[in-house]
């Protein structure tokens, strides 16, 4: 069949070859082997060709960003991400890539705050409260950091589960404890005069956060996994 006599939706669908060379500025560890791993464990359907061929449309390439972006920024392993793409309320969820390291976040004010995140101001103020927000004050104004828009989306969505600010501060606390656990090994590198070190304690940091993410959400599922078997 010529491309002229393809239907509109035929001529969206690419091959694995084009999915990686369209994905591969955001992702540059991107592979076809990679896909074809992803698409082993379940997590990739693309359609295939009489030949055998993967064709993946828009919702297969958005899927594989989603699944990629996770791993990326939230350091999760391929078990909870198939768990959270067949959450029903993953489709509410607008994940951005949290901010870096180094560099300034950009700022926001407390009625863009509420009103991208979809929350009232009663509900930042009591979040604020209790330490879930921190904002900064310029010239009198109270700004927040862009990234505590995905922090109120969270809470909003477990507050909607029942859970008070009050008692969201629990994940405020452990995210201070292994924050402060993960100071103590870098804060020396960090203080450091010397370029060159402090760069290498940048990336230790890195590399010590990615790890500690990771080992507390095997945790997590692993207890949430003996309350489900109870």
């Amino acid at each position: 069949m010529t491309v002229a006599a393809q239907s509109p939706a035929q001529r969206r669908l690419l091959t694995i070859g084009a999915v990686c060379r369209r994905l591969k500025s955001e992702f540059p560890d991107i592979s076809i082997s990679k896909i074809r791993y992803l698409e082993d464990q379940g997590l990739l359907a693309p359609r295939r060709t009489q030949g055998g061929y993967r064709l993946f449309g828009e919702d297969d390439v958005e899927r594989l960003e989603t699944i990629l972006r996770l791993q990326r920024d939230e350091f999760l392993p391929l078990r909870v991400i198939r768990q959270e793409l067949a959450s029903p309320y993953s489709k509410e969820r607008k994940r951005r890539r949290p901010a870096g390291l180094t560099g300034d976040e950009a700022e926001i004010d407390l009625e863009e705050l509420c009103d991208r995140a979809g929350i009232t101001v009663q509900f930042a103020r009591e979040l604020e409260e209790y330490g879930l927000l921190i904002p900064v004050s310029r010239h009198g104004e109270k700004r927040y950091a862009e990234g505590d828009v995905d922090v109120c989306a969270a809470c909003a969505g477990l507050a909607r589960f029942g859970i008070s600010a009050r008692h969201l501060r629990t994940f405020r606390t452990a995210a201070d404890r292994e924050a402060a656990l993960l100071e103590q090994l870098v804060a020396p590198a960090l203080r450091s005069r010397n370029p060159e070190r402090r760069h290498a304690g940048l990336e230790d940091l890195q590399a010590l956060a990615e790890l500690a993410q990771e080992l507390a959400q095997l945790l997590f599922w692993r207890d949430l996994r003996r309350l489900a078997s109870a």
